[in-house]
């Protein structure tokens, strides 16, 4: 028994459906309640050599749902008969500066604390000038202990939050408690 697969020739340019529309149904693997546009994780869209490319850039250079990632965008443009390379690119490096407003707020719905906004976005920096980048982050001590940002509760909106571990479900996530409600939840880390 063979099975042939229905190959549909490209569609003319002028009659293609937006690309960034159709990418917006891809979401991230490992938080499906937010997509690789809204994390910052798909960057452009465009011409190449070979035709139509589109750039990821993982949110760290060992992120495992990277193959992922690049499966399904390259998937959800050939389910529309779109022939596109899907291009991975280092540098510049994510940065959690690069997340929109809706994943943020989506983030927190889905019960994940966001990350706090890094100094570059904070001074606007971040909408169209250069971008400075911060290798390690900033953290004041007292009396010896570190001093770590302020994480509300994604469930109660407690500031009354405790760092379990530094590492959560994924390397790019922490896993905190919040004393208020008692929930342990994941703060998705700046950087």
């Amino acid at each position: 028994m063979s099975m042939t697969a229905q190959i549909q020739p490209p569609l003319p340019h002028q009659q293609q459906p937006d690309i960034w529309a159709l990418l917006e149904a891809v979401t991230d693997p490992e938080i499906p309640a937010v997509n690789l546009r809204e994390m910052g994780i798909l960057r452009e869209v465009r011409e190449g050599a070979r035709g139509l490319e589109v750039v990821i850039t993982p949110t760290y250079s060992g992120c495992p749902a990277m193959g992922q990632m690049e499966d399904d965008v390259a998937n959800a443009l050939k389910s529309v008969g779109i022939a596109a390379t899907v291009v991975i690119q280092l540098a510049p490096a994510w940065t959690t500066d690069w997340m929109s407003v809706e994943a943020h707020e989506k983030l927190r719905a889905y019960g994940i604390a966001p990350p706090a906004r890094n100094a570059c976005t904070a001074s606007g920096s971040a909408q169209g000038g250069a971008q400075v980048v911060r290798f390690a982050p900033r953290r004041s001590t007292m009396s010896g202990l570190t001093v770590h940002d302020t994480v509300d509760c994604p469930q109660c909106g407690s500031a009354n939050t405790t760092e379990i571990s530094h590492f959560g479900s994924t390397a790019c996530k922490a896993l905190y408690r919040c004393l208020q409600c008692m929930e342990p939840f994941d703060y998705f880390k700046p950087y």
